[in-house]
């Protein structure tokens, strides 16, 4: 099914359109093949949508409730912004110039939209603050991560950044606070193959050939715990969580891994921040040719800082 790749329509409260292509079917209404195209989506909610003129053409011009279906052409709709948690922590941008920001996340702030947080991520802040509806996530960290991430301002120029990411030229380094083997030598490098599990927001490790490898350094020990500096030589979904859980060190306050402990839109519990920092990012600029080096200024939980046991 073709989607339109090119945002014709402004951003709302910071949120892009959404576009889908209405193929060439018979439906007895707009409203009709939306029901059917989206099942999680309520009728009711579609309703709303058309009501309220947050479905519309390429064109901006908007569906009507009764409108009738014309396959053949694009469809452009908003999601309302519904009320969703406030995240108490704010961004930090390091780093700007005409094609790159390079942001500094808190813990608990997605990167992107997702599920229930529309406003509150990163994205959406830094394009209502900086006023670029252009600016897109060049990579992603997981929203119980803090620490750095990098953004594109200018579609045309997405790509060339994009590759350093797909041919492991950009070099990035995390910390971690967690558990402490005194009968793994260091550094130790880490490989598993690695795919989606359950459910669906977590992985899980299965047999065949390693498609995930990190490489780990410890850089302090205290008692039960230590601090490692983490080198994820490959990008899989939550491969730094994974990996030191499997290891038998979790990371420090990990409510997904080795084990889920937690359950689906539970609040987050700000005194225990997942003890993980995307901390450094190093590459040569793929448009300017000058190097590039960019360390986050936050910092894990202090040893004094960690309850006992």
């Amino acid at each position: 099914m073709p989607i339109s790749k090119t945002a014709l329509l402004p951003t709302r409260d910071g949120v892009g359109a959404s576009c889908i292509w209405l193929p060439a079917e018979s439906h007895k209404s707009l409203l009709d093949f939306l029901i059917h195209r989206f099942p999680h989506i309520t009728a009711d909610v579609w309703r709303a949508r058309l009501v309220d003129g947050l479905v519309m053409n390429g064109a901006g011009v908007v569906f009507a409730l009764d409108s009738p279906y014309v396959g053949g052409q694009h469809l452009y709709y908003y999601r309302h912004i519904e009320a969703e948690p406030s995240i108490p922590f704010m961004e930090r941008i390091l780093f700007e110039d005409e094609y790159l920001v390079v942001a500094d996340k808190p813990h608990f702030l997605p990167v992107a939209p997702v599920g229930r947080y529309v406003q509150e991520t990163l994205l959406t802040r830094l394009k209502d603050r900086l006023g670029l509806p252009d600016l897109a996530p060049l990579h992603r960290i997981d929203r119980e991560t803090a620490g750095l991430v990098l953004f594109s301002k200018l579609p045309h120029v997405r790509d060339a950044y994009q590759a350093l990411f797909r041919t492991h030229t950009i070099h990035k380094s995390y910390e971690a606070i967690a558990g402490f083997r005194p009968d793994l030598t260091f550094p130790y490098v880490y490989q598993s193959r690695m795919d989606k599990g359950e459910p669906f927001f977590r992985m899980q490790e299965t047999e065949g050939t390693p498609n995930s490898e990190t490489r780990i350094e410890i850089l302090d020990q205290h008692g039960q715990l230590a601090r490692y500096r983490l080198y994820p030589i490959t990008g899989k979904q939550h491969q730094l969580r994974v990996h030191l859980a499997s290891l038998g060190i979790a990371i420090l306050y990990d409510d997904f891994y080795p084990v889920l402990r937690t359950v689906k839109d539970a609040e987050d519990d700000y005194t225990q921040p997942l003890q993980l920092l995307a901390r450094e990012v190093r590459f040569t600029d793929p448009i300017t040719g000058q190097p590039r080096h960019f360390k986050s200024e936050r910092d894990l939980l202090a040893w004094a800082d960690i309850p006992p046991g």
